[in-house]
């Protein structure tokens, strides 16, 4: 492993590790990096795992990934919500089981430990199973089944887009131990294709930010369709000098949703507004290392009054997106290098052609 990101002029070595160390010290006796609030749920774990990874927090990520071994359910799912190893909410999210699979793989990337990403190989199988078993005909995927079986009538098109990064990371680490999961390549193709042609697939969540950069983040959006997106809805939600809306409708930024759009940015090679939002949003640290999770700046408080392992976690995968200090610093690029195949089953007049 090489060495901690560092990004001159905003963000020093040290300091990553001094907020690598903040999502430490909030994980819990199981392993479980919990909200805020108390609460697990797979997907912002996974993130914070990365994020320790990334510092070379390796025993305390691996805690990390023994807890979703042992939480993981005979369907592949995880559940929603779990406060102190039980579940308060059952229903499984399809973007939380198929990030599992991004988190492997960073994991192989920046260690090189093959015997692990070996050891958990079967809850990555399960885990992209259950998500392509919620897959439409069209291509998206629902973004949850209940606890009685039944999936959701609609799909999300950040949850959606998350996904598409699952399951690619999925083929690549399947490829890389001997294990070819072609119906995983087949289903990120369909989702690709939907998440870049079919907007109308997706539930109305536009005053989100999320909805307008994920599509990048996640992969299935690059090129000029890219540049196109990030120009589109920049003034609605960029805030210069503080970082990124969480909605178009209130005035609050959020550290978390500003350092996913600084990997949207360096995934789609705008490295100039890529530094400048991370510049940006650095207001929200604390002097711990721990990160404010948003800053009402109308009010002039921050909002919620937390400070989030989740907000740091994408804090320290944006520096090392752009310091480019470890093998797994290009994870969210490469989620893109893979064209998309036009199957036609959404039988679109694009697909048809």
């Amino acid at each position: 492993m090489t060495g901690v990101p560092a990004v001159p002029g905003i963000i020093t070595a040290e300091q990553v590790i001094q907020t690598a160390r903040s999502i430490a010290a909030i994980q819990d006796a199981e392993g479980g990096v919990p909200w805020p609030e108390g609460h697990v749920d797979a997907w912002n774990h996974v993130e914070c795992l990365m994020a320790m990874t990334v510092a070379g927090l390796r025993e305390e990520a691996r805690r990390g990934y023994d807890w979703l071994v042992r939480h993981q359910r005979p369907d592949g799912s995880w559940p929603m919500k779990l406060v102190g190893g039980e579940p308060t909410e059952t229903n499984g999210e399809s973007n939380h089981a198929a990030y599992v699979a991004v988190g492997v793989w960073h994991d192989l990337l920046v260690t090189g430990d093959e015997g692990f990403a070996r050891a958990m190989w079967p809850t990555v199988a399960m885990a992209l199973d259950f998500v392509v078993g919620l897959q439409t005909t069209r291509g998206e995927i629902a973004w949850e089944r209940d606890a009685n079986g039944r999936p959701a009538a609609y799909a999300l098109l950040t949850g959606s887009s998350s996904i598409y990064q699952g399951l690619r990371s999925g083929v690549l680490l399947a490829e890389r131990l001997n294990d070819p999961q072609p119906d995983w390549e087949l289903a990120a193709d369909q989702l690709g294709h939907v998440l870049s042609a079919h907007p109308e697939a997706f539930a109305d969540t536009s005053r989100f930010s999320m909805d307008w950069y994920y599509p990048i983040l996640g992969g299935a959006v690059r090129g000029a369709e890219a540049s196109r997106r990030l120009d589109l809805e920049w003034d609605t939600f960029v805030v210069p000098g503080l970082g990124v809306r969480c909605v178009s409708d209130q005035p609050w930024v959020t550290g978390a949703e500003s350092c996913e759009l600084v990997l949207a940015l360096d995934a789609a090679g705008d490295r100039e507004r890529a530094l400048a939002v991370f510049a940006d949003m650095q207001h929200l640290r604390h002097e711990d290392g721990s990160y404010w999770t948003g800053w009402q700046f109308v009010n002039e408080k921050h909002f919620p009054h937390e400070r989030s392992g989740y907000t740091a976690a994408a804090v320290i995968l944006a520096a090392d997106a752009l310091a480019e200090a470890t093998p797994g610093s290009g994870i969210f690029r490469e989620a893109g290098r893979q064209q998309v195949r036009i199957t036609g089953e959404c039988g679109c007049e694009r697909a048809r052609a």
